[in-house]
């Protein structure tokens, strides 16, 4: 039977960008860093989450071929993707710890929906929401 989700990926155009990114501006850490020929196998996972690993994907063999590879590369860059949520204790207080590590955040702090959100976008152009815990 199923046992549940393990990897969720996002694409990336810089592997290595988007490993410093993850790394030393959000505090995730490296879970996997394999290489098969061209092909790279990273991903990281947030410090209180262990359980999951976000993958940080360029588009390309095996997966894609280069047509399909290019044009994943423009929809990122766009932010056309799905936005990615991260959940936080506090959203005004993360969102400065994030700014001064060098975070550009691309929505302060709004209350809606009876909780705080805010959004940022990593270097390939993925969007993030973080949303505060409810009480």
């Amino acid at each position: 039977m199923n046992a549940g989700i393990d990897v969720m990926g996002v694409y990336v155009h810089d592997q290595d960008e988007a490993l410093a990114f993850y790394v030393e501006r959000l505090g995730f850490k490296v879970h996997t860093d394999v290489r098969n020929g061209p092909f790279r196998w990273l991903t990281v996972q947030h410090p209180e989450q262990p359980e999951l690993q976000l993958g940080l994907f360029k588009p390309g063999p095996p997966m894609q071929d280069p047509a399909t590879a290019e044009a994943l590369q423009a929809l990122v860059a766009k932010g056309a993707m799905p936005p990615l949520v991260m959940r936080v204790r506090d959203c005004h207080a993360s969102c400065a710890a994030f700014r001064a590590a060098g975070v550009e955040i691309t929505q302060a702090p709004v209350e809606r929906f009876g909780s705080v959100d805010a959004g940022f976008r990593d270097p390939s152009g993925n969007g993030w929401k973080l949303i505060q815990i409810r009480a």
